[in-house]
């Protein structure tokens, strides 16, 4: 850490010494607009698990932010600090499924650090990082559950989280097999979960990681629930950050790679994936082919 601290901080102070004297500016963008506020601001999720969630409060109130993701993030702050040549504060700010697009977008948060898709369409409004992580949507029900399959929702509701790529993935199947369901939303995973376990809806609709991050970090309740089979969707994630910025773009890029080619991304992923949650209970979900074969190509780039 230190090493490439060190090595960063001799590329940043040779960038500044071939400026020209009476050079305005040497940062853009996001790095910058950070160096100038003193801080970089993450957003956070409360409830998905195991990629960005509350697990308790500090001494001082705030609450206590972990997870995959933000493990990912703070990896991406020391390089933006190393890169702006001075620490900076980092503030922690709540986002929904709604609101986390509009938060980069208008530029109330820097990183958004959970679990959102990578697909074209958001893409049209927001950047991200190379994939951290491969999902699938999938339908949550009580164990025991008449419904063995998305096929057997006529007549039931399905709660999805609003602001999701779920929602509309869920809706357009229905639409398309002719299924007669009835769609609820719900403001948060948390709250979809609670809907289902009071039975005001049947299945709960989201991806399968998030599902099983639900069912191992609710010990009451979560045993009594099982996550069906069939894959809806497929949902590449990725850490969101605003469009437009090649400086910031290249540096999360190469963020990513230093942490492939040192196998952290790895080691990182089998700490929140393969060993115990801070609840004490395991995913146990091995990383997929896709994902394995998505971080040797990251590796192998990084160190030609």
């Amino acid at each position: 850490m230190a090493t490439r601290n060190r090595a960063l901080a001799l590329a940043v102070a040779l960038t500044l010494a071939a400026c020209p004297a009476g050079a305005v500016e040497v940062l853009t963008g996001t790095l910058k607009t950070a160096a100038e506020r003193g801080e970089i601001v993450i957003g956070y999720r409360e409830s998905s698990i195991p990629f960005s969630f509350v697990e308790g409060k500090r001494a001082d109130g705030t609450p206590r932010v972990a997870g995959y993701a933000i493990d990912l993030c703070g990896e991406i702050v020391d390089d933006v600090q190393t890169a702006i040549g001075r620490p900076l504060r980092v503030r922690y700010e709540p986002v929904t499924s709604e609101t986390r697009i509009g938060a980069v977008v208008a530029g109330k948060v820097d990183l958004e650090c959970g679990s959102t898709t990578a697909n074209a369409e958001r893409r049209k409004q927001v950047a991200f990082s190379p994939v951290d992580f491969i999902s699938a949507t999938k339908l949550l029900v009580r164990k025991g559950s008449t419904l063995a399959s998305y096929r057997d929702l006529s007549g039931k509701t399905v709660v999805v989280t609003a602001g999701t790529t779920n929602e509309r993935i869920l809706r357009d199947l229905l639409a398309r097999l002719k299924i007669d369901a009835q769609v609820v939303t719900a403001p948060d995973h948390a709250a979809s979960f609670a809907m289902v376990k009071a039975g005001k809806a049947d299945a709960f609709a989201l991806d399968d990681i998030l599902l099983y991050g639900l069912i191992a970090t609710d010990p009451a309740d979560g045993p009594a629930y099982t996550v069906l089979p069939d894959k809806l969707s497929f949902e590449p994630y990725g850490i969101m950050f605003r469009k437009d910025d090649p400086a910031f773009a290249s540096l999360v890029g190469d963020t990513f790679r230093r942490l492939a080619e040192s196998r952290e991304l790895r080691w990182t992923y089998e700490r929140w994936f393969l060993k115990r949650l801070p609840n004490g209970e395991r995913l146990d979900v091995p990383m997929s082919d896709d994902l394995r074969v998505s971080f040797q190509l990251m590796g192998l780039d990084a160190g030609q």
